[in-house]
């Protein structure tokens, strides 16, 4: 057999398998902000990943700001969440964990000025996700938190406050914790930072043009990363 038709061969072989080859599967456990987002991601990502959420999207729709369904809430209810899997050594398909959390954990008492869950708990809550992550042997990229307008979120009851210099320190420790674990990181408040105003379709949740964006950004990562 000549060279040329050994080398059709070997292609046509490297065509087959990789046709063959399984999807990933990427699990998103995040809060709101990535229910929005996510109808996207799926779209953009499905030639190469099965994705899901953790829990029903009907219920996290329902009320945005409180955590339900595929809405996972702050980072005690992610360590829940996860230790379920962890206490009783359960395994499930997905290769891929795209986590993120922090926007419930800095709810803001407008009475006492407490948050939901203190920058203390929040490293501590992390870096326990991450034990359990690296347990169940899979593949973590985290996501960062999306800003706040203080002027936005502060001028609509919804029971709480949020201010941005807030979201600045508890990404700044998650990032501390995750860059010492090397976990990829995507930076969507960096991204999202540069969105006008407008962009906001209440007090913190993002309009479908630049929940599109968002979704395109964590896309363009995960891609260009070949998880």
């Amino acid at each position: 057999m000549s060279f040329s038709k050994i080398f059709i061969v070997l292609i046509l072989i490297i065509i087959s398998l990789n046709a063959d080859s399984p999807k990933k599967k990427i699990l998103v456990i995040g809060d709101s902000i990535s229910i929005l987002y996510g109808s996207y991601l799926k779209e953009y990502i499905e030639d190469k990943y099965e994705y899901r959420v953790k829990g029903n999207l009907t219920d996290a729709i329902v009320n945005l700001d409180n955590p339900n369904g595929a809405n996972a809430g702050n980072s005690k209810m992610v360590l829940d969440y996860l230790k379920h899997f962890y206490d009783t050594e359960l395994s499930y398909n997905d290769d891929i964990i795209l986590l993120n959390c922090g926007l419930h954990d800095i709810k803001t008492d407008p009475t006492t000025n407490a948050k939901a869950i203190s920058l203390n708990e929040y490293k501590s809550n992390l870096d326990s996700i991450y034990q359990i992550i690296k347990h169940l042997n899979k593949k973590l990229i985290w996501i960062n938190t999306t800003p706040v307008n203080d002027s936005i979120h502060n001028s609509i009851p919804v029971g709480f406050y949020r201010y941005n210099d807030d979201v600045v320190k508890y990404n700044s420790a998650a990032d501390s914790i995750f860059n010492s674990y090397k976990i990829p990181i995507v930076d969507l408040y960096s991204f999202s930072k540069s969105f006008p105003s407008n962009s906001y379709s209440d007090h913190v949740h993002f309009k479908s043009a630049y929940s599109k964006l968002q979704a395109k950004y964590i896309m363009e990562f995960i891609l260009n990363k070949n998880y």
